[in-house]
């Protein structure tokens, strides 16, 4: 199986999650931090997805899994430790055209789901095409101490950059070469050392006056504060 990545906008999309366990409670936990609002049917449910029942973005449906659940829906997740059920939640998914995932059932799925490292804006996911999940963790492990909060900071700056120069009213592409500039000065690095004389230094080079890093940094924050 050859699959095509990409990457959901699931942002305000109303989500099913089918099971009330741990692999749930996971599930859940990613589509919220993702902006989604999730529905998650189960007769029972863990600590931790009863502790959600007060956040206006997740519904708590105290039953069995009924194929009406999946009405205007964009996406489910099954998440149960009974298999016939999972293939029929798969089952009437596929019926209706629609996104579905099947925890640890790769054959039960139309998309699955990446080891994921993220910071911030920096996201990086490590699939095996599902021959084994548990050597995608083993990577995730062995390279989050690589991606740290820099790479966040760097989009952050480069966001903010871009943003500027767009308002110029200049074509995204005359901006290509500055950019890959930026890149070769290595100001990953440098926001790793925290070196902010240094940053500076490289952005008057190569955008000239007006670009500071701090300012950049705080108009970024700001700018995320005002979005959706």
């Amino acid at each position: 199986m050859r699959y095509y990545p990409i990457n959901l906008n699931i942002h305000g999309r109303h989500c099913l999650v089918v099971g009330g366990g741990e692999v749930a409670s996971r599930k859940v936990e990613t589509l919220l931090d993702c902006g989604a609002t999730v529905t998650v049917v189960s007769p029972v449910f863990t600590g931790a997805l009863e502790s959600m029942r007060e956040d206006p973005n997740v519904r708590l449906l105290y039953r069995s899994y009924e194929p009406a659940d999946l009405e205007e829906k964009f996406l489910v997740i099954g998440a149960t430790d009974d298999m016939a059920l999972n293939r029929r939640i798969s089952a009437d998914a596929e019926n209706r055209r629609m996104l579905c995932n099947i925890a640890d059932v790769p054959e039960a799925c139309n998309f699955i789901l990446p080891s994921v490292i993220r910071q911030g804006d920096f996201v990086l996911t490590i699939s095996t095409s599902g021959k084994s999940p548990a050597f995608a963790k083993h990577l995730r492990r062995r390279l989050a101490a690589d991606y740290g909060i820099e790479y966040a900071r760097f989009l952050q700056l480069m966001g903010a950059i871009r943003k500027r120069l767009l308002a110029e009213e200049h074509a995204p592409e005359a901006h290509k070469h500055l950019f890959q500039r930026l890149i070769e000065n290595d100001l990953v690095e440098l926001i790793r050392k925290d070196e902010v004389g240094q940053i500076n230094r490289v952005l008057f080079e190569v955008l000239g006056e007006g670009f500071d890093y701090n300012a950049l940094i705080n108009e970024s924050a700001d700018s995320q504060e005002e979005g959706p």
